[in-house]
Protein backbone atom coordinates (compact mmCIF):
# COMPACT_ATOMS: atom_id res chain seq x y z
CA UNK A 1 0.00 0.00 0.00
CA UNK A 2 1.30 3.20 -1.12
CA UNK A 3 2.03 6.20 1.45
CA UNK A 4 -0.74 8.07 -0.46
CA UNK A 5 -3.58 5.37 0.01
CA UNK A 6 -2.36 5.03 3.87
CA UNK A 7 -2.53 8.57 4.32
CA UNK A 8 -6.26 8.61 2.68
CA UNK A 9 -7.22 5.31 4.88
CA UNK A 10 -6.10 6.96 8.02
CA UNK A 11 -7.53 10.27 7.58
CA UNK A 12 -11.05 8.18 5.96
CA UNK A 13 -10.86 5.67 9.61
CA UNK A 14 -10.74 9.47 11.64
CA UNK A 15 -13.71 10.56 9.85
CA UNK A 16 -12.02 13.68 9.08
CA UNK A 17 -12.26 15.41 5.38
CA UNK A 18 -9.16 16.49 3.11
CA UNK A 19 -9.87 20.19 4.81
CA UNK A 20 -10.08 19.41 7.85
CA UNK A 21 -6.81 17.41 7.76
CA UNK A 22 -4.98 19.88 6.16
CA UNK A 23 -6.09 22.83 8.39
CA UNK A 24 -4.55 20.43 11.53
CA UNK A 25 -1.49 19.28 9.81
CA UNK A 26 -1.09 22.94 8.56
CA UNK A 27 -0.78 22.12 4.42
CA UNK A 28 -3.25 23.34 1.73
CA UNK A 29 -5.79 20.96 0.69
CA UNK A 30 -4.44 21.10 -3.03
CA UNK A 31 -1.13 19.28 -1.63
CA UNK A 32 -3.05 16.90 0.73
CA UNK A 33 -4.84 15.58 -2.22
CA UNK A 34 -1.95 15.43 -4.17
CA UNK A 35 -0.09 13.13 -1.36
CA UNK A 36 -2.88 11.09 -1.49
CA UNK A 37 -3.23 10.29 -4.97
CA UNK A 38 0.63 9.35 -4.71
CA UNK A 39 1.70 12.77 -7.09
CA UNK A 40 4.82 14.04 -4.62
CA UNK A 41 6.53 12.09 -2.16
CA UNK A 42 5.97 13.69 1.05
CA UNK A 43 9.11 14.67 3.47
CA UNK A 44 9.45 13.19 6.64
CA UNK A 45 8.09 16.55 8.34
CA UNK A 46 5.55 16.57 6.27
CA UNK A 47 4.36 12.85 7.30
CA UNK A 48 4.78 13.88 10.98
CA UNK A 49 2.68 16.73 10.72
CA UNK A 50 0.09 14.02 8.89
CA UNK A 51 0.83 11.53 11.62
CA UNK A 52 0.42 14.29 14.42
CA UNK A 53 -2.79 15.85 12.88
CA UNK A 54 -4.68 11.89 12.64
CA UNK A 55 -3.31 11.37 16.33
CA UNK A 56 -1.31 7.77 14.83
CA UNK A 57 2.18 6.83 14.93
CA UNK A 58 4.20 7.80 12.33
CA UNK A 59 5.19 4.04 11.58
CA UNK A 60 1.66 3.90 10.30
CA UNK A 61 2.45 5.73 7.43
CA UNK A 62 5.43 4.49 6.26
CA UNK A 63 5.38 0.75 7.40
CA UNK A 64 5.16 -1.48 4.41
CA UNK A 65 2.62 -3.63 6.37
CA UNK A 66 -1.12 -2.95 6.41
CA UNK A 67 -3.18 -1.52 9.28
CA UNK A 68 -5.65 -4.19 10.43
CA UNK A 69 -8.73 -1.64 10.74
CA UNK A 70 -11.58 -4.14 12.57
CA UNK A 71 -14.93 -3.19 11.05
CA UNK A 72 -17.69 -3.78 13.33
CA UNK A 73 -20.59 -6.11 12.87
CA UNK A 74 -23.79 -6.20 13.76
CA UNK A 75 -23.37 -7.76 17.22
CA UNK A 76 -21.33 -4.63 17.64
CA UNK A 77 -23.53 -2.46 16.56
CA UNK A 78 -26.01 -3.74 18.91
CA UNK A 79 -23.89 -3.51 22.09
CA UNK A 80 -22.84 -0.16 21.29
CA UNK A 81 -26.36 1.11 21.04
CA UNK A 82 -27.05 -0.92 24.81
CA UNK A 83 -23.93 0.85 26.18
CA UNK A 84 -25.05 4.23 24.60
CA UNK A 85 -28.78 3.45 26.16
CA UNK A 86 -26.85 2.47 29.72
CA UNK A 87 -25.03 6.24 29.62
CA UNK A 88 -27.34 8.43 28.39
CA UNK A 89 -29.91 6.56 31.63
CA UNK A 90 -27.50 7.26 34.09
CA UNK A 91 -26.82 10.61 32.74
CA UNK A 92 -30.73 11.72 33.51
CA UNK A 93 -33.02 12.64 36.10
CA UNK A 94 -32.11 13.49 39.56
CA UNK A 95 -29.89 10.82 40.30
CA UNK A 96 -27.93 10.84 37.16
CA UNK A 97 -24.25 10.84 37.80
CA UNK A 98 -23.26 13.46 35.77
CA UNK A 99 -24.16 16.86 36.03
CA UNK A 100 -23.04 20.07 34.56
CA UNK A 101 -23.26 23.27 36.26
CA UNK A 102 -25.78 21.61 38.59
CA UNK A 103 -27.96 20.21 35.04
CA UNK A 104 -28.75 16.60 34.06
CA UNK A 105 -28.87 15.83 30.51
CA UNK A 106 -32.55 16.73 30.72
CA UNK A 107 -31.71 20.16 31.41
CA UNK A 108 -29.17 20.84 28.60
CA UNK A 109 -30.52 22.06 25.06
CA UNK A 110 -31.14 19.95 22.58
CA UNK A 111 -27.73 20.85 20.44
CA UNK A 112 -25.75 20.00 23.16
CA UNK A 113 -27.70 17.07 24.18
CA UNK A 114 -27.26 15.45 20.75
CA UNK A 115 -23.43 16.47 20.56
CA UNK A 116 -23.10 14.83 23.94
CA UNK A 117 -24.87 11.72 22.80
CA UNK A 118 -22.63 11.61 19.72
CA UNK A 119 -19.27 12.25 21.25
CA UNK A 120 -20.57 9.07 24.31
CA UNK A 121 -21.91 7.02 20.83
CA UNK A 122 -18.39 7.90 18.98
CA UNK A 123 -16.24 7.06 22.01
CA UNK A 124 -17.81 3.91 22.48
CA UNK A 125 -17.30 3.05 17.98
CA UNK A 126 -13.82 3.77 19.09
CA UNK A 127 -12.97 1.84 22.35
CA UNK A 128 -14.87 -0.95 20.39
CA UNK A 129 -12.45 -0.99 17.24
CA UNK A 130 -9.07 -0.51 19.32
CA UNK A 131 -10.37 -3.73 21.37
CA UNK A 132 -10.95 -5.53 18.23
CA UNK A 133 -7.95 -4.41 16.88
CA UNK A 134 -5.59 -5.37 20.57
CA UNK A 135 -7.70 -8.95 21.13
CA UNK A 136 -8.00 -10.06 17.63
CA UNK A 137 -4.71 -12.64 16.89
CA UNK A 138 -2.87 -11.85 13.82
CA UNK A 139 -3.78 -15.49 12.03
CA UNK A 140 -7.39 -13.99 11.67
CA UNK A 141 -6.25 -10.58 10.49
CA UNK A 142 -7.12 -10.10 6.82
Amino acid sequence: MSIGDKIKLHRKNAKLTQVQLAEKANMSRSYLADLERNRYNPSLDTLTAIADALNINLSNLIDDEKPFNPELNENDEKDIQKELQKMIDGLEGKNGYAHFNGESIEGMDQEDRELLIASLENSLRIAKRLAKQKFTPKKYRD
